[in-house]
């Protein structure tokens, strides 16, 4: 079968790079997503709009009102929380039959990407977002060891008029936002 996967708007080391300038000291909470949009937008894009829907959406579960996407990147990173993507490739444009077989010929880099940021056996929390990716890859990681608070409970993608069920959802897994200090989540 040959997938209509799109070149991605950047090269994955190019997203790892950006990603890496906010990556916390210590992870208190891993946030699984999708994949970087065929926009070009891409979460830790400093140079990005507060108002991307993920984003959005998260600055509003820890309570923070940026005037710059670098600043609420760099609040993210303080309380510990980082957003990785299940590929680096954008599905967005695809099929659900071919970004399903994307994410799935790319877990082993995802679970890699994972065990280097984490140890292999850390118990740090992953919440997994998007119903496809948590019904590919929460099995998945359950099985390869890491602690995903999901349980088989999905939490949608916050746009497309999903942003109410988001925060419901989120917050069921995850809790009220720790303070920047606190115990990091454990339900």
């Amino acid at each position: 079968m040959m997938l209509s996967v799109r070149e991605p708007a950047r090269p994955r080391d190019e997203y790892l790079r950006l990603r890496r300038a906010f990556e916390p000291d210590r992870i208190r909470l891993v946030i699984v997503g999708e994949s970087p949009p065929v926009s070009g937008l891409y979460f830790y894009d400093p140079e990005g709009l507060v108002s991307e829907p993920l984003f959005s959406a998260l600055m509003k579960r820890i309570g923070f009102i940026p005037s710059t996407k670098a600043e609420g990147l760099a609040e993210l990173r303080r309380r510990g929380w980082l957003l990785v993507d299940a590929t680096y490739q954008s599905v967005n444009p695809l099929s659900a039959k071919e970004r399903d077989a994307v994410i799935e010929a790319d877990y082993p880099l995802l679970r890699d990407d994972l065990r280097n940021l984490l140890g292999e056996h850390s118990d740090t929390p992953l919440v997994v977002i998007k119903a496809n990716v948590c019904r590919l890859v929460e099995p998945r990681l359950v099985r390869d060891g890491f602690t995903v608070l999901n349980r088989g409970r999905v939490v949608f993608f916050p746009s497309h008029g999903q942003q109410g069920r988001f925060h419901q959802q989120f917050e069921a897994l995850v809790g009220p936002a720790p303070p920047v200090d606190g115990p990091a989540p454990s339900r």
